[in-house]
C-alpha cells in the first residue's frame, strides 16, 4: 500500500549531524509541533552569545524581582544576602586552607606542628560549615518565596484576564499571548531561583579568583585556562540537550497520540473494522526509529564534546602543573600555595559552570516573564469599560437602533444597521441560517459585545453608559455550548447565581423547570454527584442531560433577561416541547426572553420574530404575519416542516 511506505527521508541525518525530521509529517502534517505561545521562547538562549545574554538579563530580571518583592518582601533580600555571604565564605575557606597547608608543609610533620595548625584547621571547617549553612538558608528562604511568586503572578494574570472584553479573549493572537503568559507566571519563580543561585556562583568565582590573585598574579590565568574548557563543554551540552529535547518531545507527542489510538476505547471499533492497526503500527515504528536516532545523535555529540572539553582541559592542567612546578622550583610560590591553587581551580570550575548555565536559564525564563508582563498590560488595556450608572432594577424595554458590529480582523460586519425592540414579558425569536448574526446580536443585546456603531438601550441608558457588572446581574444565558463544570450537580446549577447563598427551594424549582430533577434522581449521590468522568468517582452525562442541567442553571439565576441560544439542540422532541412551554412560563412571569434557534417550529408562539440574513434584519413580525408575507421565513418554515412529513406514496 502506498500509504504504508516509509518516508524516504525518515531517519536520515543532515549535514550538521541532526536527525532530519520532516516539516510536514505524513500523518500529522505540521500540526503536532511546539509552536504554541508557551513554547515560543524555548531554547532562546541557544541562539545567542553568552555576553549578549548577560547584557539583556537586567531588563528581564527587573520584572521578576519586582514580583518577588511584592510576593515575599524581605524574603528576597534575605535569600540574596545568604547566597552572597555563602559565596564570600569560599574566599575565607581558601585563605584558611592556604594557611593550614603552609603550617603543615613548613617542615617535617610532627604532633606539635599539627597542634599549631589546629586553630587554622578549625577555621577551615568553620568556614565550610558557615558556607553550607548560608547556602542552605538561601535555598530555604527561596523555597518559601517561590510558591508565593507563583501565586502572585498567576492570580495577577487571572484577575486581569477574567475582566477582558469577550471579543478580545476569543481573539487567536490574544489567546496565544495568554498561553505564553501562563508559562511566564510559572517562570517568574524560576527566574528568581536562578538569579539567587547566580549570586552565589558569581561571588564564589570572584572569591576564588581574588584569593589566587593575592597569592600570585599568574595563578588567576591558570584557573581560567583550566576552568573555561569545562564550562564551555557544560554549556554546549546544555544547549544541545535542550534542542534535542524539543525535537524528541515533538516525536513523543506523536507517538503518544498513536499509542492512544491503538489501545483507546473510543477508536477501537473503527481500528478493527477498518483494519487500521497495521497502518498505525507502521507509523508508530517509523516515528520510534526517528526518536531512537535523535537520542543516539545526542549521545554521540555528548561523547565528542566531553572528549574535546576534557582534552583541552587536560592540556591546560598539564600546562598548569608545568607552570606551578616552575614557580615552585624558582621559589616564587610555596608548596602550600600550590595545594590551594588546586582546590581553588576545582571550586572555580564549579562556580563558572553554574554561572554560565544560570545565565542561559535566566534569559530563557525571563522572556516568558516578559510575556507575562505584556499579557497583564494588554489585559488591563482591554478590560471591560462600563459606565458609572448602576442598573438596580430590571429593564422594562431593550431597544436597538442602527446597530453595527464587526469582529476583529474581519472585513464584513456581522451586524449591519439592526433595529429591534424587546419588552418585559415578551418572547422575541432570532432566526436565520448559520452565519446570519443571530448569536452575535444576542450577545450585543446583553453587553457581552459592544457595538462599533449604533447603540443598545436599556430603559433609556446605553450599554456603554451602564456599569456592565450591574447589567450582567439581570442576564441569564443558556447556550448550546454552555460550560459543563467539573463540579457536583448541585454546584452546576447554583453557580448560576454564585454570589447568592444556596437556596434548597429555589434549587428544586429550577431543577423541575429544566427537568434536571429527573437526571439527578438517577445519580448515585444525587445532588452531590461529581459530574466529571475524568476524575475518580465522577459521572458522565449525555448531551441531553447536560442541557437540562444548563436550563436549570439559567432558571436558578432568576434574571430579568434570558437568552436561549439553541437550548434544545440535544433534546428529544417531547422534551423540546416541554422546554418551550417553560420558556413561555418565564415570559408570563415578567421576564424578557430572547430565543435563538434554527428550529422554526419552536418559535410559533413568539411575540415577535426577527429574520436575519448576513447581519441584517430582513423580516419581522409574528409567525402568522411572516407566513402571510410568504418571504424568507415562510420559505424556511415550509422547508423544515416538509422534512417531518411522511412522503405521499404513489398510487
Amino acid at each position: 500500500m502506498e500509504g504504508m511506505r516509509p518516508n524516504s527521508r525518515s531517519g536520515r541525518h543532515r549535514a550538521d549531524g541532526r536527525v532530519h525530521i520532516p516539516e510536514v509529517d505524513p500523518l500529522f502534517g505540521s500540526g503536532i509541533r511546539m509552536t504554541a505561545g508557551w513554547a515560543q521562547h524555548d531554547g532562546a538562549g541557544a541562539d545567542l552569545g553568552f555576553w549578549t545574554l548577560l547584557w539583556r538579563l537586567p531588563r528581564l530580571m527587573r520584572i521578576s524581582f519586582g514580583l518577588a518583592w511584592h510576593a515575599g518582601h524581605l524574603l528576597l533580600p534575605v535569600a540574596i544576602a545568604a547566597k552572597l555571604l555563602a559565596g564570600a565564605a569560599t574566599g575565607v575557606v581558601l585563605l584558611a586552607t592556604n594557611e593550614a597547608l603552609a603550617l603543615l608543609l613548613a617542615g617535617t610533620p610532627t604532633v606539635e606542628r599539627l597542634v599549631d595548625a589546629l586553630p587554622v584547621l578549625l577555621a577551615v571547617a568553620a568556614g565550610g560549615v558557615a558556607r553550607s549553612l548560608l547556602s542552605s538558608l538561601g535555598d530555604a528562604t527561596n523555597g518559601k518565596l517561590a510558591p508565593r511568586i507563583d501565586r502572585a503572578a498567576t492570580v495577577k494574570l487571572l484577575e486581569r484576564a477574567v475582566r477582558v472584553e469577550l471579543v478580545i479573549i476569543k481573539n487567536a493572537e490574544f489567546r496565544n499571548l495568554m498561553s505564553a503568559a501562563a508559562r511566564g507566571a510559572l517562570s517568574a519563580r524560576m527566574v528568581t531561583t536562578y538569579a539567587i543561585a547566580l549570586v552565589e556562583a558569581v561571588t564564589g568565582l570572584v572569591a576564588a579568583a581574588g584569593v589566587l590573585t593575592v597569592l600570585h598574579p599568574m595563578l588567576m590565568p591558570l584557573m581560567a585556562a583550566v576552568t573555561v574548557p569545562s564550562a564551555w563543554g557544560a554549556v554546549r551540552m546544555a544547549r544541545a540537550r535542550f534542542t534535542s529535547m524539543k525535537r524528541w518531545t515533538e516525536l513523543q507527542r506523536q507517538l503518544e497520540t498513536l499509542s492512544e489510538l491503538l489501545i483507546g476505547a473510543s477508536p477501537a471499533e473503527e481500528v478493527r473494522a477498518h483494519r487500521a492497526d497495521g497502518f498505525l503500527l507502521h507509523h508508530y515504528q517509523r516515528l520510534a526509529r526517528l526518536s531512537e536516532a535523535e537520542q543516539a545523535r545526542l549521545a554521540g555529540l555528548e561523547a565528542r564534546t566531553t572528549l574535546l572539553s576534557d582534552g583541552v582541559a587536560g592540556l591546560a592542567k598539564l600546562g598548569m602543573y608545568g607552570v606551578l612546578g616552575a614557580l615552585l622550583v624558582s621559589g616564587s610560590v610555596r608548596l602550600a600555595v600550590a595545594g590551594t591553587v588546586l582546590i581553588a581551580i576545582r571550586t572555580g570550575t564549579h562556580h563558572l559552570t553554574s554561572l554560565v548555565s544560570a545565565v542561559n536559564d535566566l534569559y530563557e525564563q525571563g522572556l516568558f516573564v516578559q510575556d507575562w508582563k505584556q499579557a497583564c498590560d494588554r489585559a488591563e488595556a482591554e478590560a471591560i469599560r462600563g459606565g458609572a450608572f448602576e442598573l438596580t432594577a430590571p429593564p422594562d424595554q431593550i431597544s436597538v437602533r442602527d446597530l453595527w458590529f464587526t469582529y476583529p480582523n474581519n472585513e464584513q460586519p456581522s451586524l449591519a444597521g439592526v433595529d429591534m425592540t424587546i419588552r418585559r414579558g415578551e418572547i422575541v425569536a432570532l432566526v436565520g441560517e448559520n452565519g446570519s448574526g443571530k448569536t452575535t446580536l444576542a450577545k450585543v443585546l446583553v453587553g457581552l459585545y459592544m457595538p462599533q456603531a449604533g447603540a443598545v438601550w436599556w430603559d433609556g441608558r446605553t450599554t456603554a453608559e451602564v456599569d456592565r457588572a450591574s447589567l450582567y446581574d439581570h442576564v441569564a444565558l443558556v447556550a448550546q455550548d454552555f460550560v459543563e463544570w467539573p463540579f457536583t450537580a448541585r454546584v452546576n446549577v447554583t453557580i448560576g447565581r454564585a454570589t447568592r447563598r444556596p437556596d434548597a427551594d429555589a434549587l428544586d424549582a429550577s431543577a423541575a423547570f429544566g427537568r434536571a430533577d429527573e437526571v439527578v434522581a438517577r445519580l448515585d449521590a444525587g445532588w452531590d454527584t461529581l459530574l466529571a468522568p475524568e476524575f475518580l468517582g465522577g459521572t458522565m452525562l449525555s448531551g441531553g442531560q447536560w442541557q437540562r442541567i444548563g436550563l436549570a442553571r439559567a432558571h436558578y439565576r432568576d434574571a430579568a433577561v434570558v437568552i436561549f441560544d439553541e437550548p434544545t439542540a440535544a433534546l428529544d422532541p417531547r422534551a423540546e416541547v416541554a422546554v418551550f412551554e417553560r420558556v413561555s412560563d418565564l415570559a408570563q412571569e415578567g421576564r424578557a426572553v430572547v430565543l435563538v434557534t434554527h428550529r422554526l417550529a419552536s418559535v410559533r408562539r413568539a411575540d415577535r420574530i426577527y429574520v436575519l440574513e448576513r447581519g441584517k434584519v430582513i423580516e419581522q413580525g409574528t409567525h402568522a404575519t411572516l407566513m402571510a408575507l410568504n418571504g424568507r421565513y415562510a420559505e424556511l418554515y415550509t422547508l423544515q416542516a416538509s422534512q417531518h412529513q411522511d412522503p405521499v406514496s404513489p398510487a
